[in-house]
């Protein structure tokens, strides 16, 4: 006869074993649910890819507009693709997506330096030669008038730098500059009359990329922008003068308006676009990517100068750029003043005056070289300046205005994603 108390161990038994196929079930559950998670992330990240390749090589406006697409046709690989002008980069965004899965990139995009083109310099040939004075360096290939270049003795100084003068090869320039990306341009002129909210009623504004634009209309406002933080998807514009202070700080964001005036001191990275003028005081950086630019599509009511003046000890690393569609009678002008650093793109339809001491790393492109002193004016005359291509880096990008850029684009940054 069967003791009592071997029934109690064959229940416990029953019981372990139960607790351990219960385990082995659970394990198995979940391991598949892992798997089956992994690989769905996995198909999400390679659609996410597909659909970031995709917007790098579209070349025309057909994703203007938030749009979805089935990559092959089978209703489960779904990507959503939006590209649109930012200032004078490119924003993508993609969104690939599974039942309630969903991956999302957002990044700006730029475009590689078509070798065949890139320059440390190109000057328009209005028949009359560069000449070059004390330390100045042109380090790379130059676009030069078929009059040439040649030595100069300014300031009671000799020319005393390489005595081949450009360390490079050297082409014979055109009578018109290379133009500016026309279609744009154009975009970025229909920016001017954006219009939104009148006032910036947070001290801090971060506006998704994956939202709509978020536009400030100033109108004609001329409270300056001061101790506030603007980020990401964000368009500041003003009918008038609007003067950014050291206290501001902008990431990302666009400002278009008739005068911008930039405070000693201020440090960002955006991109500002004026009609008349933009004024840099001293000890100004901008990092990369930044852009200042003057675009004048329409002839202004009042004949003003348009110029872009950066006042001593600045950076910037980007583009500045010079656009006037009706040449006026007060010809457009860039200024560089002492110890400034650009790395990147200059471009300059007439004048460009580069103080003593001034550096770009990049390339140069000008109809004409200013330079002054305090008893007289020089025309064609560059003088203890640097202009260096090879400093550079080699994975810089540049934009699809400049006549530098080539077709293939690739990531500039990556702005948001999970």
């Amino acid at each position: 006869m069967v003791k009592a108390s071997a029934l109690y161990i064959v229940i416990i038994i029953a019981l372990v074993i139960g607790i351990l196929c219960s385990s082995l079930i659970v394990v198995a559950y979940f391991y598949r649910y892992e798997y089956q998670k992994k690989f769905r992330q996995d198909h999400l990240q390679n659609n996410l890819s597909s659909g970031i390749n995709i917007l790098l090589a579209a070349t025309d406006q057909s994703y203007s507009k938030p749009g979805t697409l089935s990559l092959f046709g089978n209703g489960d690989d779904s990507v959503s693709l939006q590209k649109f002008q930012w200032g004078v980069y490119d924003i993508g965004v993609v969104k690939a997506f599974i039942q309630h899965d969903t991956l999302y990139k957002a990044f700006s995009m730029a475009n590689t330096i078509d070798t065949s083109k890139w320059a440390a310099l190109y000057l328009l040939d209005d028949d009359r030669p560069v000449s070059v004075s004390g330390k100045t360096v042109i380090n790379g290939d130059a676009y030069l008038p078929k009059a040439g270049i040649q030595e100069a003795y300014v300031d009671n100084r000799a020319y005393e730098g390489d005595k081949r003068l450009v360390l490079g090869k050297k082409y014979i320039s055109k009578k018109k500059l290379p133009p500016l990306d026309s279609a744009s341009l154009i975009r970025l002129g229909e920016y001017f009359s954006a219009k939104g909210d009148t006032v910036i009623g947070k001290d801090s504004v971060e506006q998704s990329f994956l939202k709509p634009i978020k536009v400030y209309d100033l109108k004609k406002s001329v409270q300056p922008l001061q101790h506030v933080t603007l980020s990401g998807n964000i368009i500041i514009r003003s009918d008038t003068t609007l003067t950014i202070d050291n206290s501001a700080s902008l990431k990302d964001v666009l400002v278009f308006a008739r005068t911008i005036i930039i405070k000693s001191g201020f440090k960002g990275n955006c991109q500002l676009f004026a009609r008349d003028s933009i004024s840099v005081e001293q000890d100004c950086h901008f990092s990369y990517p930044s852009c200042l630019a003057i675009i004048r599509l329409s002839k202004p009511k009042v004949n003003a100068q348009a110029r872009i003046v950066l006042n001593a000890d600045c950076t910037l690393s980007g583009h500045i750029l010079m656009y006037e569609a009706n040449p006026s009678e007060l010809k457009p002008r860039i200024s560089i003043g002492e110890k400034d650093t650009v790395t990147g793109n200059i471009y300059s339809q007439n004048i460009l005056e580069l103080k003593k001491e001034s550096v770009t790393s990049g390339s140069i492109f000008t109809g004409r070289f200013l330079y002054r002193t305090s008893f007289t004016t020089y025309e064609n005359y560059i003088i203890n300046t640097t202009l260096n291509e090879r400093t550079l880096s080699p994975y810089y990008l540049t934009s699809q205005i400049v006549p530098v850029a080539s077709k293939k684009k690739k990531i500039l940054q990556w702005l948001e994603g999970n």
